[in-house]
């Protein structure tokens, strides 16, 4: 099927960037004109459409606008992620943040992680081998509860799956795959215990309601999505996670992100964590 060859106007162009910003917060600068054109011709071409116009209308006033903003978002987001991601800073979260929360919390037993824009699962999956593995004998004392959220119906639905092609394991030790994977069809699974401790529900980071439904957490891993975002989406997001993070808790972001709002956040004294504790406030 030939791509569409219709050129985008300037003026559809700020309709379409304008539905993403509100929809999700996600902001597209005015040299990225080509990069919506590339990759949204396919869809009129799939749907049949002459123009941008009528795919604004489509996208808008459609009975299946909810659906379409879906397909469009899955077009123009890239969701590169991978099993254990960034190592350098998932050793100081495993090493560590885990130890300190797991003696602040050894009377309760409780923990709980927030990975933010989850994708299809390899962070928060990560996130709760290592714990399990920190833990060891006395996991099965402990309620540990990691909460996956994405705006992205496609990738959540792969995440509950727990499935993955081996492509994906790639980088892992033998250990870790026999351990914390079954072969199941050519693919791997995640067993019971670690997919136990994972559970997944779609939050527009956007939505100041739904960023909140989930209570407080210990850490909150948001990484590589901010830079997505202007700066009052930023500021927001930045808030939502001074809410919700407890008072020991810690943030990690993505190694291109920073933080703007450092009356809220405060580095952890640690190289190549990308790392922030709550900034104490003096009174």
């Amino acid at each position: 099927m030939p791509i569409s060859t219709q050129k985008m106007s300037d003026q559809q162009y700020a309709s379409l960037r304008k539905i993403i910003y509100d929809r999700s917060g996600i902001w597209f600068a005015d040299s990225k004109k080509y990069l919506l054109e590339s990759r949204l011709g396919e869809r009129l071409t799939e749907l049949e459409i002459d123009d941008y116009d009528q795919y604004v209308v489509f996208l808008t006033m459609g009975p299946y606008r909810e659906d379409e903003f879906q397909v469009m978002f899955s077009k123009i987001t890239i969701n590169e992620t991978s099993f254990f991601r960034n190592q350098p800073q998932l050793d100081v979260f495993e090493k560590n943040v885990l130890p300190g929360l797991i003696e602040a919390r050894r009377d309760r037993k409780t923990l709980r992680i927030w990975s933010a824009a989850c994708s299809s699962g390899q962070e928060p999956y990560s996130l709760a081998i290592m714990v399990r593995r920190t833990l060891g004998i006395r996991a099965m004392d402990w309620a540990v509860e990691i909460i996956g959220t994405d705006i992205s119906d496609r990738v959540l639905k792969i995440a509950k799956s727990a499935r993955y092609p081996k492509s994906a394991i790639g980088n892992m030790s033998y250990d870790i795959q026999s351990r914390h994977f079954d072969q199941k069809d050519g693919e791997f699974e995640i067993k019971p215990d670690i997919r136990n401790m994972v559970h997944f529900d779609k939050v527009n980071l956007k939505d100041r309601l739904a960023t909140g439904r989930h209570g407080k957490f210990d850490v909150i891993f948001c990484r590589n999505v901010m830079i997505y975002f202007d700066d009052n989406m930023r500021k927001q997001c930045l808030e939502t996670f001074n809410k919700q993070l407890a008072d020991d808790g810690t943030l990690f972001i993505g190694h291109s992100e920073t933080i703007i709002n450092r009356d809220q956040f405060t580095p952890r004294a640690e190289p190549q964590s990308f790392a922030y504790v709550k900034t104490k406030r003096e009174f």
